[in-house]
């Protein structure tokens, strides 16, 4: 009950802090910048489910968010279907993809199984790029239409962060109640010990297959509300780089927590938007900042509050003895 308690006061505290940001930050510049932190935090917690809980490395998550993004994209701007039933097409045709390659890439572990995924993600870039009559290559694909419903047109900052941020929003909350049911507790046993699991009567094979396909679904998801965001889309945005960058974030934010994916996904987002003020050192700036944290914090930004409080208890200490 108390851990109920706490989820849901996380979750509430969470939510009042989405729906006042833009009252807080009112630039369209910086509304942009926040959009990309809600599509970026659906794809960390996304990875997290299979990374952080169930112990599986995926180096192809970028696969799943561009086949999201493009078939929500061709479906729309070259075949006129509404945006919110390509949504949900794409979402069923990356779901089947992931469940058919999940059974045969799941039985390899470790660096076998992160290769594995990462050739799946080449794959599908390659085929981004060759398929220029449907994609449109690397000049990209133009005219996707935006989202709406009834009269209102998802066409500003404004809207797409509330659109989006709700998705993210059902995402976690979602996540935190998955994480904490029967089938959250058989994802750790699986991350802890595949072996003791199945000893224990818990049907590893199938969960892996059934969490990878989660974890492509919602990214799918986000790939689609990218697509109708941007209304364009170019191969470039869903290569390797991308997918490190989305293992960056959960590594960063903590793995195996729900909001620590989000904190994640909000720091590597809004980082290089502040270090532009080093010019041509931000790469720099950047690199050694993740060096740093990963030495200091490897529990990730959502251990914080354990890692600070040893040290506020010394101070504390110390000011007593003083006084």
């Amino acid at each position: 009950m108390g851990s109920e308690r706490t989820n849901l006061f996380k979750f509430v505290l969470f939510s009042g802090s989405v729906l006042l940001a833009p009252l807080l930050f009112s630039g369209g510049y910086l509304m942009n910048v926040l959009v990309f932190v809600g599509i970026n935090t659906m794809l960390a917690v996304a990875l997290n489910l299979l990374l952080g809980y169930a112990g599986q490395i995926s180096l192809g998550q970028a696969a799943f968010f561009g086949l999201g993004a493009y078939i929500s994209g061709v479906a729309t701007a070259t075949y006129g279907m509404n945006t919110w039933a390509a949504l949900g097409s794409a979402a069923a045709v990356v779901g089947l993809v992931a469940f058919a390659i999940g059974f045969p890439i799941l039985k390899l572990k470790g660096h076998y199984l992160a290769m594995a995924t990462l050739g799946f993600g080449i794959i599908v870039y390659i085929a981004f790029n060759e398929t220029v009559e449907l994609t449109g290559g690397p000049s990209g694909l133009t005219g996707i239409p935006t989202f709406s419903a009834g009269s209102v047109q998802f066409d500003s900052d404004v809207k797409n962060y509330y659109l989006i941020w709700g998705f993210a929003r059902m995402t976690m909350l979602l996540s935190v109640n998955l994480v904490n049911s029967r089938i959250g507790r058989a994802l750790r046993a699986i991350h802890d010990s595949e072996v003791a699991a199945r000893v224990m009567g818990v049907n590893a094979r199938l969960l892996k297959v059934q969490i990878f396909t989660l974890s492509a679904v919602i990214s799918s998801v986000a790939g689609s509300l990218y697509a109708h965001t941007m209304t364009f889309l170019s191969p470039a945005s869903f290569g390797f780089n991308f997918s490190v960058e989305l293992l960056t974030m959960v590594v960063i934010g903590g793995l195996g927590s729900v909001y620590g994916s989000f904190l994640g996904a909000a720091l590597l987002t809004l980082l290089p938007e502040f270090l532009r003020t080093f010019q041509d050192y931000d790469i720099v700036a950047y690199g050694l900042l993740l060096i740093l944290m990963t030495m200091y914090m490897p529990g990730g930004l959502v251990r914080i509050p354990a890692f600070i409080s040893p040290i506020l208890a010394k101070i504390v200490a110390g000011v007593g003895k003083h006084a």
